[in-house]
């Protein structure tokens, strides 16, 4: 039995683009100044990761598990968590899984809890939304969203969640959240229900000590068709990317990613192809502090964002994409490819491209109840 306190495990979900990433900056942010020493754990199909990237250039202890979901690699996490404590011994790990991920539950917490007992006290797991994602699969207005058996994928993470965390409220009005909130809390009545901005920092407090102090409780998990499930994962395009960059005069980062996922979103709306999260991030060669720019977009219809920016102009760097849609990997690999190629003022040599569906996914355990 491990003599030392048990450490923290929080694990924040939420499909693709609902700013798991934002949120969990912000938490860790919240108990690094508190005292508490923090490990991130960042987890996807692929490699090169964006958030990954992100997290470090904070300054964040982190470890990145590739190749797989938590559900499929649960080893993997567990490893990772052991060369956070090594590193770092942080007393709070924060894990955030693949954003087509679910039942994890069953998969990750309820496995921690029955192997891993003595080492991690397990909080509540929280799933965010996206509110206008949200409110059109569930019905409450018109636009782009994915296909059934990808939105099984979706539902399924609001099913399995003891918090959803509705973000991002800044975007819709009044009205339009309250119906929402009533929606969801009819559909999903055992789920905790919470409103914040992560962005700027609103509503936090009341989330955050309920995901450090509390302690999951046990219930039956969810059933899960595997074979739908896996269906709704094959659906999804996934694109990993690494370029380098270089230009003969210095540039705007934050101007030339806008213009790169100007021109992706373009071709994937003449595509009919619905994205589900791009994010980009470039490192300046020159940067000191490990300083990047970054930028997102979580819909078709919606304004790329830039989340990070560079004060001063760059002249050569590092760009990493990460881009998800309900679309061909073949499709994903020509657009990115032809944006890169028609960057305004600037060279791209790629060094690594990747594009995939992901594999069925096999659960290295499954529990259906803490104890037994």
């Amino acid at each position: 039995m491990s003599t030392q306190p048990k450490a923290r495990y929080i694990m924040i979900g939420g499909f693709l683009g609902a700013g798991k990433t934002t949120a969990v900056v912000r938490l860790a942010q919240h108990l690094t100044a508190r005292g508490h020493c923090v490990g991130l754990i960042t987890n996807d199909q692929g490699s090169e990761l964006v958030d990954t990237a992100m997290l470090r250039a904070r300054g964040f202890a982190t470890e990145e598990i590739p190749g797989g979901c938590f559900c499929c690699r649960f080893n993997s996490l567990t490893e990772a968590a052991e060369r956070l404590t090594a590193a770092a011994r942080p007393d709070v790990f924060i894990a955030e899984p693949v954003g087509s991920c679910t039942d994890l539950v069953a998969t990750v917490t309820y496995p921690l809890r029955r192997i891993y007992g003595d080492d991690f006290s397990i909080a509540p797991v929280s799933v965010l939304v996206d509110p206008v994602r949200a409110r059109r699969v569930i019905g409450l207005e018109e636009g782009g969203k994915f296909s059934s058996k990808v939105l099984y994928i979706y539902r399924k993470q609001l099913e399995e969640a003891d918090i959803i965390v509705i973000n991002k409220i800044d975007l819709l009005d009044d009205a339009q959240l309250r119906s929402l909130h009533e929606a969801l809390a009819e559909q999903f009545p055992h789920a905790e229900i919470v409103e914040i901005a992560a962005r700027d920092s609103r509503n936090l407090e009341a989330w955050f000590e309920q995901i450090t102090s509390s302690e999951q409780q046990a219930r039956i998990p969810m059933e899960v068709n595997y074979d739908v499930y896996a269906e709704g994962e094959s659906f999804l395009g996934w694109l990993n990317c690494t370029a380098q960059l270089s230009a003969s005069d210095p540039f705007d980062a934050g101007e030339l990613l806008s213009a790169i996922s100007a021109r992706i979103q373009q071709r994937l709306r003449e595509e009919q192809a619905e994205i589900a999260h791009l994010k980009m991030t470039l490192s300046p060669d020159q940067a000191i502090g490990g300083a990047i720019a970054a930028i997102s977009l979580v819909r078709n219809d919606f304004v790329p964002e830039l989340s990070l920016e560079l004060e001063d102009p760059v002249q050569s760097g590092q760009l990493i994409i990460n881009l998800r849609a309900e679309a061909a990997p073949e499709l994903l690999r020509e657009v990115v490819s032809e944006s890169l190629r028609a960057l305004p003022g600037a060279e791209a040599k790629l060094e690594h491209i990747e594009a995939f569906r992901p594999g069925r996914p096999t659960p290295t355990h499954r529990f259906t109840s803490v104890l037994g």
